[in-house]
């Protein structure tokens, strides 16, 4: 109907003279005025026209809608990604050597062919220790009837189970809370003009270190305990961590001008120098020190987390192996006595044991998210303690590499731990001048000791001799404190 409506010629005339009426006045010019005796008029349909007065309809109400509608506002959240996202990015692609295998890896991870070996080495030691145990003798009956117990004995039906690659060990845990009594020996005033930020003792010494530049030698053996030899000159701009080896020959100090001395016993228990370790001659490059048994290796551990193992038996002292963790700072390392093992304790709460061996990572252990500033072999390798910021003491197995216990009482920053000679007890140093004594068998703190409120930043056991057992601590005080067993001698 509209189209029949439209066709009557005055509506089509009239349209048509509105559409081409335009054109016609640009014809009008001198030299368009010969193009329209060529082209016919132009005839525009009905459909286009309605087309063309689209627009200008819909027009406001186009504004209208867009003002309505609001805009996508993005979240911080995703402005956040979207600014991270090349460097999540780098993380991924970015892919380097591992430096157990050499096989190629990304940098973020850790390598899978090293973690499936060890899943497999963990698997066939439980089964070479479950077929290794032993059948009970005909002797045992399940019917005996049990005997009657000696209550002067403390009995527990809990052990305390060690495992290793060869045996399997069970010895009877006590349960009763058992109290140890130390008694303050001597304390040395102003032992050093600063802090003391590290000791280590040998079988008849303790060597001392502090941000002074001398290291200074006292004898344990005698009652005084004198000072008996200083090194003057050893780092000049102090000196922060020391290590000496079980047998007593040989020691390691670690300066803040990133250099590592190593030092020998030489004759009349007269130390000296013999030689010294620069990793990339870089301050800090070199922090936390541990010496082997026979003071044949020496672990380190740097500033972007990596850890180094340094050959001191072979001349001009070469690196043996290296290490890599997540690349936070290595605050802390220990050699194992019989040397297989390397852990240590970095800034970011990581903890890491390493087989000397293998030349891998054998654990990443869990439990602890805040600086770990001490980490601490048993004697017989079977346990890691490792301590820091959380004031917590966590203890692990090293076979299976898993938390076995925690040690709480601490109220402050652990600093330093150490065991004594039989595994029995562990002695911790913490931020607010608290000393304390734990039991593994119990694991519960058994003796607490403070000389002042000032930071403990080292402590140690002294090796047992024909005296009765024997731990020092020093720190901010600048003063060493001896205390003694109170039974016995």
């Amino acid at each position: 109907m509209a189209l029949r409506q439209l066709s009557s010629p005055s509506m089509l005339e009239s349209l048509n003279a509105a559409i081409n009426g335009p054109m016609r006045a640009s014809f009008a010019q001198p030299l368009w005025r010969p193009l329209p005796q060529i082209l016919p008029p132009i005839r525009i349909p009905l459909a286009l026209t309605g087309i063309f007065s689209i627009p200008s309809i819909l027009e406001g109400i186009w504004e209208s809608i867009l003002r309505a509608v609001p805009k996508k506002k993005t979240s911080y959240r995703k402005k956040r990604q979207r600014l991270l996202a090349g460097k999540a990015l780098k993380d991924i692609t970015e892919l380097n050597r591992c430096s157990a295998c050499g096989r190629v890896k990304r940098a973020h991870i850790l390598c899978a062919f090293c973690v499936q070996s060890i899943i497999s080495s963990r698997a066939r030691n439980l089964t070479k220790n479950i077929w290794s145990l032993k059948p009970l003798s005909s002797k045992h009956k399940w019917d005996q009837k049990p005997k009657k117990l000696n209550m002067d004995v403390d009995v527990d039906v809990q052990s305390v189970v060690s495992t290793n690659a060869k045996e399997v060990n069970v010895r009877p845990a006590s349960t009763t809370m058992k109290s140890k009594q130390y008694l303050t020996l001597r304390t040395i005033e102003d032992a050093h003009a600063t802090d003391i930020f590290a000791i280590a003792p040998t079988k008849t010494h303790l060597i001392t270190a502090s941000g002074g530049s001398s290291l200074r030698v006292y004898d344990t053996q005698s009652p005084d305990i004198p000072l008996v030899q200083e090194l003057k000159g050893a780092h000049k701009l102090g000196c922060h961590h020391l290590a000496t080896s079980k047998n007593g020959k040989k020691a390691a100090s670690a300066g803040f001008e990133g250099k590592v001395k190593v030092w020998v016993a030489g004759e009349g228990s007269e130390w000296v120098e013999a030689g010294e370790i620069v990793d990339s001659n870089k301050a800090g490059e070199i922090w936390a020190v541990a010496l082997s048994e026979d003071g044949s290796y020496l672990a380190s551990t740097t500033y972007d987390g990596r850890i180094n193992v340094w050959d001191l038996k072979t001349e001009g002292m070469p690196k043996i192996r290296e290490y890599e963790t997540k690349g936070s700072f290595g605050m802390c390392v220990d050699l194992s006595i019989d040397g297989r093992f390397t852990a240590s304790g970095h800034e970011n709460g990581g903890a890491y044991i390493f087989n000397n061996d293998s030349g891998r990572m054998l654990h990443s252990l869990p439990g602890l998210v805040k600086p770990i500033r001490s980490v601490a072999f048993s004697p017989l390798g079977t346990l890691l303690a490792a301590a820091g910021d959380a004031r917590i003491i966590a203890l692990y197995d090293v076979a299976s590499g898993e938390q076995v216990a925690n040690l709480s009482g601490h109220g402050a920053w652990i600093f330093s731990l150490s065991w004594n000679e039989t595994g029995e007890y562990l002695l911790s140093g913490a931020s607010d001048g608290r000393s304390k004594v734990w039991s593994t068998d119990t694991r519960q703190c058994v003796a607490t000791h403070s000389e002042s409120d000032q930071t403990i930043w080292s402590v140690t056991w002294l090796p047992k001799t024909a005296r009765s057992e024997m731990f020092v601590t020093a720190g901010a005080s600048r003063g060493i404190s001896l205390y003694r067993e109170a039974t016995g001698g």
